[in-house]
């Protein structure tokens, strides 16, 4: 049995929707093609008054009309859902938080650029407790040799409301020696996912390595 959509959480969403996008009842309704009046009697009465008028209320509002039926999306950052009851925050030691980062996967390398710092996803491998990474040579996430430079990686569980983050502080060098790249070339994670030529070989040398993880009580 098909379950019938809820009017009053979709005029909530849509409503939340067109507040983040700064616009008025009558920009959406213009944007709809729509009378304003209409527009509202159709957000007390639901969309089966009239589902293609709900499908361009989506379309106007740059979003689709299964992810305002459901209020989810496939590709949504992590975090939308409500904190856990009794949550605890717990530091993590530097063995915890290598152990956590793994041999490789993605994080975000961040970057002394002006006029504020850069933050990128890079994916890296681990080397001897140090992060390595593959970029182009002047590409965004290119550090000057000897700068500082942090690293940071985690992991959020939206069902449970938990996660752990871990941040590295260090300085940033680049790796010019030939054995020393080809040796590292077979080590997993240092295909760099953006593709393309990028022949700079980026080593974080930690300075100092944090972690804390979000769990319940």
């Amino acid at each position: 049995m098909t379950e019938r959509p809820d009017p009053v959480a979709i005029a909530r969403r849509i409503v939340q929707r067109r507040d983040q996008l700064g616009l008025s009842e009558w920009m959406l309704a213009y944007r709809a093609n729509m009378a304003p009046a209409y527009l509202r009697q159709l957000l007390q009465a639901g969309p089966e008054l009239d589902p293609e008028a709900f499908v361009r209320i989506a379309s106007a509002l740059g979003t689709t009309w299964p992810e305002l039926l459901s209020g989810h999306r496939p590709d949504a950052p992590p975090g939308q859902s409500d904190a856990a009851p009794h949550p605890l925050l717990l530091h993590l030691s530097e063995p915890q938080c290598w152990d956590l980062i793994g041999t490789h996967g993605v994080g975000r390398i961040g970057l002394p650029v002006g006029p504020a710092p850069l933050v990128l996803p890079v994916n890296y491998t681990v080397d001897a407790r140090t992060i390595v990474y593959r970029t182009a040579p002047r590409g965004a996430a290119a550090p000057a040799e000897g700068s500082p430079a942090s690293f940071q990686v985690d992991h959020i569980d939206d069902r449970r409301s938990q996660g752990w983050s871990v941040l590295i502080l260090g300085e940033a060098h680049h790796i010019d020696d030939p054995d020393e790249q080809r040796r590292l070339s077979a080590l997993p994670g240092t295909t760099p996912w953006a593709g393309g030529a990028r022949p700079l070989w980026v080593r974080i040398r930690p300075g100092e390595v944090s972690g804390r993880r979000i769990g319940t009580g």
